[in-house]
């Protein structure tokens, strides 16, 4: 009965060790939370450097109709714009920008 009260005790007293961490500290959770925010700050940094981009190049009646979102360096591109041509120049801009990995281009052409 002794060394299985001993057993017992011993198993009871290393379950602790063995526990993963349900909580997260205050500095994983700090840390999570720069990331966040800086990952933040980065996609609003490339959406406005698209944007000036897009209206340096394609003109500011074409920006007012073309919606451009970031999301780690990834850029769609969405709204109406005049012609097949306009599409894709905007496209080809958004792609030169320095930290634009990729583009979804989801633009339409209007009456197409």
């Amino acid at each position: 009965m002794t060394r299985i009260a001993l057993f017992l005790s011993i198993v009871l007293a290393a379950s602790p060790a063995f526990a993963q961490p349900t909580e997260k500290t205050n500095d994983q959770v700090t840390e999570e939370g720069r990331q966040q925010n800086n990952q933040t700050a980065s996609d609003a940094a490339l959406t406005t450097k698209v944007h000036t981009a897009l209206m340096n190049n394609v003109g500011l009646n074409t920006l007012r109709s073309i919606n451009v979102d970031s999301d780690k360096g990834v850029v769609t591109l969405k709204g109406r714009v005049d012609s097949e041509d306009t599409k894709k120049r905007a496209e080809a801009v958004a792609k030169q920008v320095g930290g634009v990995t990729a583009v979804k281009n989801e633009l339409r052409v209007k009456g197409g």
